[in-house]
Order: C-alpha cells, then sequence, then structure tokens
C-alpha cells in the first residue's frame, strides 16, 4: 500500500516520524508531505531517511519530479493521512484553500481513503470554527481519528492531543484491510420517521431501527465510512467509522440522503419511512373540540428510495427494505424494479420474531438478476452480516 503522511506545524509533529516508522515497517510505501511550519518542528532528513522518499514541501520547487506534483502524488497514493492536522490545515481544506504542497494535494485528494488527526489546544478544538469545520469534514466522508485528553505542550490538561502513532496506524490498517468494503462510502437509513400534527402530537410508526444500526457497524467493522441517517431512536451508535445524522420527518431524510448518496458507492435503506405527512401542522397544541371528530389530510411524502434509483450512477449499487404482510415476494419484485434498486431485503410481518422492535429478523434476499436468498431467524446482528455479505458479493462480480 502506498501511504501519504501529510505533516503540519504543530508540536505532535515529531509523532508524524514515529506512523512513517509504522508503516515503513509493516512494508508499505512512504511519501511525506510537509508545510514550511512543520519544518519548523521535526527536519526534511528526519523525514527522508524514515521514508526512503525525498520530502514535498516546496509547490514550486525545481527537484520536484512533475510540474503538478500534487496531481502525480494523488495518483500516486492509496491513502494519506494528515498528522498532526493543525486548525489552519482543517480550515484549508473546509473552504476549499490550496497555498502550499499540502493543501493543494488535499484539494486534488479526492475518491481515496483520507484520515485527519486533529492536534491543538482544547480552546481552539472547543472553538465554533474549528467544531464546524472538522463537521463539513465528516459529512464529505473524511475519517476523523479524534484526539484524546490528556496534558497538553501549554501545561493544561484537557482534548486536544493528537492520538498515538500506534492506535493510528492501527485504526487506519484494520479499516483498509477488511476485503472490499474497506475505504468505501455508505449510506443507510435507520429508524422510523416522525411526522408532525401539532407542537406535540405525530404520526410514526413501531421501527426501532435495530436493523439499521446493525447494517451500520457491520459495514464500519469491515472498514467502510457509513453515513447513518436516523429518525428518532434511543440506539447508540459504537463505531469510529459511522457518522450518525439525526433527522426527524421524512422530508429531513429525504435532504440528507440527497446531499451525501453522490459521494457513495453503497446505499442501504432500511428505514421506515412515513408515506404520508399532514397536510397542515398545526402551531401549538390542538384543542379537542367538544364531541366531534377530527379530520387531518395527509399528503404524500417523497419517495426517497425512487428518487436515488433514478438518480443512480454506473458504479452504484442501491439496496431498499420491504415490510409486508401478504404476497410478500410480488410486492418485493414489484417494487425492487419500479424503484430502480440492485437490491431488496424482505421480511413479513407473518414471520415471529421478525419486523419491528425484535432483536431477531428473518429475511430473504433478493436482487435484480433474480437470485433469491432465504434466511433463518437469527439476530439482527447476524442478519446484518448476511446482508453485507451478499452486497459484497455483487460489488465483486
Amino acid at each position: 500500500m502506498r501511504v501519504i503522511i501529510g505533516i503540519t506545524g504543530g508540536i505532535a509533529a515529531y509523532k508524524a516520524a514515529e506512523l512513517v516508522r509504522l508503516f515503513r515497517k509493516a512494508g508499505h510505501e512512504v511519501q511525506c508531505v510537509a508545510t514550511s511550519h512543520a519544518l519548523e518542528f521535526v527536519t526534511p532528513l528526519t523525514l527522508e531517511t524514515l521514508s526512503g522518499r525525498r520530502l514535498y514541501s516546496d509547490l514550486f520547487a525545481p527537484v520536484n519530479e512533475h510540474s503538478t506534483e500534487h496531481v502525480s502524488l494523488k495518483d500516486w497514493g492509496d491513502i494519506m493521512i494528515v498528522t498532526p492536522a493543525t486548525a489552519n490545515i482543517i480550515g484549508k481544506m473546509a473552504s476549499g484553500i490550496g497555498d502550499d504542497a499540502l493543501s493543494t494535494l488535499l484539494l486534488a485528494f479526492s475518491g481515496k481513503p483520507l484520515y485527519v488527526c486533529p492536534a491543538m489546544n482544547t480552546q481552539m478544538m472547543e472553538n465554533e470554527a474549528v467544531r464546524r469545520n472538522l463537521e463539513t469534514l465528516k459529512s464529505w466522508g473524511i475519517h476523523i481519528i479524534e484526539p484524546t485528553e490528556g496534558e497538553l505542550a501549554c501545561g493544561a490538561v484537557g482534548k486536544g492531543r493528537m492520538e498515538e502513532p500506534e492506535r493510528i496506524f492501527d485504526i487506519v490498517t484494520k479499516d483498509l484491510e477488511r476485503g472490499p468494503m474497506g475505504g468505501k462510502k455508505i449510506l443507510i437509513t435507520a429508524g422510523p420517521t416522525y411526522e408532525r400534527i401539532d407542537s406535540v402530537r405525530f404520526i410514526g410508526n413501531y421501527s426501532s431501527g435495530k436493523m439499521g444500526f446493525a447494517l451500520a457497524e457491520e459495514f464500519a467493522q469491515r472498514g467502510a465510512h457509513v453515513f447513518l441517517v436516523t429518525g428518532p431512536t434511543a440506539l447508540s451508535a459504537k463505531h469510529h467509522n459511522i457518522e450518525r445524522i439525526d433527522v426527524e420527518s421524512a422530508r429531513q431524510m429525504y435532504d440528507a440522503c440527497m446531499e451525501r448518496f453522490d459521494s457513495c458507492e453503497v446505499a442501504v435503506l432500511s428505514a421506515a419511512v412515513a408515506d404520508y405527512r399532514p397536510e397542515n401542522v398545526y402551531d401549538g397544541k390542538m384543542k379537542k373540540q367538544g364531541d366531534e371528530g377530527m379530520e387531518i389530510r395527509l399528503v404524500q411524502n417523497p419517495d426517497i428510495l425512487a428518487t436515488l434509483g433514478k438518480r443512480k450512477r454506473e458504479g452504484q449499487m442501491l439496496v431498499g427494505f420491504a415490510l409486508e404482510t401478504s404476497n410478500e415476494m410480488e410486492y418485493a419484485q414489484g417494487k425492487l424494479q419500479r424503484k430502480g434498486l440492485d437490491m431488496i431485503v424482505l421480511n413479513s410481518l407473518r414471520d415471529k420474531g421478525a419486523g419491528f422492535g425484535t432483536d431477531t429478523n428473518k429475511v430473504t434476499i433478493i436482487d435484480r438478476d433474480g437470485n433469491t436468498t432465504e434466511g433463518s431467524l437469527k439476530s439482527k446482528t447476524d442478519v446484518a452480516k448476511d446482508i453485507v455479505d451478499a452486497i459484497e458479493l455483487k460489488l465483486k462480480s
């Protein structure tokens, strides 16, 4: 594997040298790219000796092998790690600024796994601009290896200490050594949506989100960066590769999916999205009007699955779910064709132990070529493994 390590001007730059050593010891090729400020903390001789390659630090250096070194290095590298990542380089990345060797390379480095390891004073970490910039990078699928709490260079104790090189090495290599999912971006929807009637009431369903969260964890364990767009649920996402986006309504889920779908290789839409919403939402709490009934006019929500099916590009894979109570196979196959899916996961409320709110599920996986795999009742964690296995097999073919 060819690894590019970007180094910026922070005291933690000395740790980058150890990270270079770890990757070289594991048999990987390493190219160091440093800012001018980084070289105030670590010397070119150190980085070149450890990496075995000439340092790239000057955008216009006459010794550069190519006149567009930032583009040729992007083509050369398999992954890139920015360590330490100062508030300055994080801000440049989020703003699309390229004014030196490292920042221009980062602008060009798209479509491949990119890791950012922030390191700075706690007060800088908590600055609203820095936090916003990090959230922007996360929304683009960039992996953020969060800093730890500990003693900082200024003598204070708090969050901002760059993760140790051994831990960074472990995270990156485990992410990328898990087969076809390593470094891929996956969009998953989970849970119910709530459609407001007034300030205190809503239309919803019984979805717990357990199936979607199990899928997110399984994809993340296999090295993928997961965008988990979830409706209201008490569940928590555990893996550091999962970026959780909380929404409430179907329209909010639609917007979140549209924003992220284009950057993803696979989308698995397991959420139980409301087909309809109240046409008008009452401001405040609606009062009971004597003994008279209440009429609520419902209008259709946008169809997320169908929209993504039309938007899907060559090479993307779209997987939907079908929960049926009768004529299950007929409805599921019709949905697969009608909405432009590559695969559909069918579960029936008639199967005991399957469906909403349970820790188990029983599914049938159907692909667009007509292949059908019927599973047995098992934990949703194990069902998620079966679904991801099926997706991996399809991606290979």
